[in-house]
């Protein structure tokens, strides 16, 4: 399958995700730990199934287990990788080259923090991620791109480096563009910029940058 879902245990609007997945009809659904609750609630039938399952109601897992056949895959608690890393990765060997995260934003910021840093993955293995939420769009590049307002997921735009500084970094079509700028982990500058023209280009030579485009309401 060229696309995925993957619904993961943090906050999760049910209306949205309800959205996302009507918009992506045959997408792989991977359900993850927590966020198999919601799969269940609404009879959705993931593909697969992955976690340590130390969040997810212990009936529901039951339920997949011995009543369907949905491949599961369980993982000790201690373990290397995060279970939104872990379904990533799964994605990504089942072929999806576009993967929609919903349920990984909200709660715990360190859990949301190393979602972020896991859209690296798919990132460095040419396989575009994207973290949804109603107000936020938030996925990884390591090459310029460009971008368009009349689909932008809202009209604030912020970037910010993941892997150390970013030289000669350019930014155009932005209500505040910049030339030839060290872009700094450090740096706020490039918080809750906007789209002034219809296309903003972002160019740089090397690096991984993180993109968010975000809405108020």
């Amino acid at each position: 399958m060229s696309k995925a879902v993957i619904i993961s245990g943090g906050t999760l609007d049910e209306g949205f995700a309800e959205k996302i997945l009507k918009e992506n009809e045959g997408a792989c659904i991977i359900g993850v730990d927590r966020g198999v609750n919601y799969l269940y609630r609404h009879q959705i039938m993931p593909q697969y199934i992955v976690g340590d399952f130390d969040s997810i109601d212990a009936d529901i897992i039951e339920y997949y287990r011995n009543e369907t056949n949905v491949p599961i895959r369980e993982y000790n608690p201690i373990k290397d990788a995060s279970d939104t890393e872990i379904a990533i990765r799964l994605s990504i060997t089942l072929g999806s080259r576009e993967i929609y995260i919903l349920g990984a934003t909200g709660g715990r910021i360190d859990h949301l923090w190393a979602n972020i840093q896991t859209l690296a993955v798919a990132c460095k293995t040419g396989v575009k991620a994207y973290i949804l939420d109603e107000r936020n769009k938030v996925w990884v590049t390591d090459r310029p791109c460009e971008l368009k307002k009349s689909e932008a997921y809202g009209p604030y735009l912020s970037i910010f480096p993941l892997d150390g500084e970013v030289y000669d970094f350019n930014l155009t079509g932005t209500k505040w563009p910049l030339r030839h700028h060290i872009l700094k982990p450090c740096d706020s500058l490039t918080v809750s910029n906007q789209f002034e023209d219809e296309k903003v280009k972002i160019d740089f030579p090397e690096g991984l940058l993180v993109i968010m485009q975000t809405r108020d309401e």
